[in-house]
């Protein structure tokens, strides 16, 4: 799983509203109605992640719920990364 340039991270957050690219990270933060709903949605990427095999980091306060997609054993994001936002998108 090679790294992505700086113009395919470009190319990929075009697609993916509201994702930015943070060092060698992208993150975004999603705002749900209350706790219950954050933690459904956190179960649900929970999901994908173990699908995929790859696990972001998940910060939840309250109602929002905050991601952050790299490929740590590859250094920086790939096309792991921006698959699962994909998906997560989709959710």
């Amino acid at each position: 799983m090679g790294l992505y340039a700086d113009d395919q991270i470009a190319r990929e957050l075009q697609s993916l509203k509201d994702w930015v690219k943070y060092g060698k990270e992208i993150k975004k933060t999603y705002q749900l109605k209350d706790f219950i709903h954050a933690m459904g949605f956190v179960n649900s990427i929970a999901l994908l992640a173990e699908k995929a095999n790859h696990h972001p980091d998940i910060d939840i306060r309250w109602n929002r719920v905050t991601l952050t997609l790299s490929t740590h054993s590859a250094g920086g994001l790939t096309e792991k990364d921006f698959n699962l936002a994909r998906e997560i998108e989709n959710l």
